[in-house]
């Protein structure tokens, strides 16, 4: 049975991407900083290997420790989502290369990695993997480093790479600074308002459950490689993906448009085209 090692196990799409493997014929190693055999990962096909980053013995050989999978699907990722701190370059960067390069030289050779949409930049409307790398923010600019010193590492050591660039995704477990869980927060605490930006801004927003079930199909395959949106390509306002979520709980609430405004390092408008995911079987 193969083996696949999922990073950052216990975040909130990791808990889905591990749920999701569990419906495929896979054993699987998960491992993150503060880990244990509870819950969840208290299941005869999980492994549990406790591990930080930041920690870590450049001498040891990861892959070996890690019982040698035949495939990783890399999601850690420290400090989010505070997108603007230099410690995503400074720490993060040099980190995250270190680890997944000690297992790529040891022999893994099927790697998948999450990026982000914010790779894109400032670029608008409908996004495919085409389209150059403009990153403007810290976090951003050093996951497109990563990639490409990956990119780079594939002309000494040949391996498999997919790197997925997540767009928006909602559901249970998700930060509590996120706008559904603060808008759920404000019904459950019989707010009469909730505060929010104008809302006019288009986004793409998946299901974190449609989004851990794309991430394992493109994991557990190698035809379609490099680059990949995890994406819905259906933009909607973020106005009206609160009406909906009210909609689905039917709840109101009066809702304070343009009490914050629109954040600086995102687009207006952009959404992700999925093509390329569609074309997985």
């Amino acid at each position: 049975m193969r083996k696949v090692l999922v990073t950052g196990a216990t975040g909130f799409i990791g808990q889905y991407v591990v749920r999701s493997l569990l419906k495929q014929d896979v054993d699987i190693i998960a491992t993150s900083r503060h880990i244990s055999r509870t819950g969840l990962f208290d299941h005869p096909r999980i492994r549990v290997q406790s591990f930080d980053l930041h920690q870590q013995n450049g001498e040891r050989d990861l892959y070996a420790y890690f019982e040698q999978p035949d495939a990783v699907i890399h999601l850690a990722w420290e400090g989010l989502p505070n997108y603007k701190e230099a410690f995503h370059l400074e720490e993060n960067l040099p980190a995250h290369k270190q680890f997944l390069s000690n297992l790529i030289k040891h022999g893994l050779g099927d790697l998948t990695v999450t990026g982000t949409c914010f790779e894109y930049g400032m670029q608008e409307g409908r996004l495919d993997e085409t389209m150059p790398a403009r990153p403007g923010n810290s976090y951003a600019i050093a996951k497109d480093l990563l990639r490409k010193e990956l990119e780079k590492l594939q002309t000494e050591k040949p391996f498999c790479i997919k790197w997925t660039r997540l767009f928006y995704m909602y559901g249970a477990g998700q930060n509590s600074r996120s706008l559904l869980p603060q808008l759920d927060a404000a019904l459950e605490a019989g707010a009469p308002v909730f505060n929010m930006s104008g809302g006019e801004q288009t986004r793409d927003f998946m299901p974190v459950t449609a989004v851990a079930e794309a991430l394992v199909k493109v994991a557990l395959q190698q035809e379609v490689t490099g680059i990949i949106n995890i994406s819905g390509n259906r933009p909607v306002t973020v106005k009206q993906f609160v009406l909906d979520h009210l909609r689905s709980k039917n709840q109101k609430i009066q809702l304070n448009l343009g009490f914050y405004p629109y954040p600086d390092f995102e687009p207006m408008h952009f959404w992700g085209d999925n093509s390329k995911l569609k074309s997985i079987k």
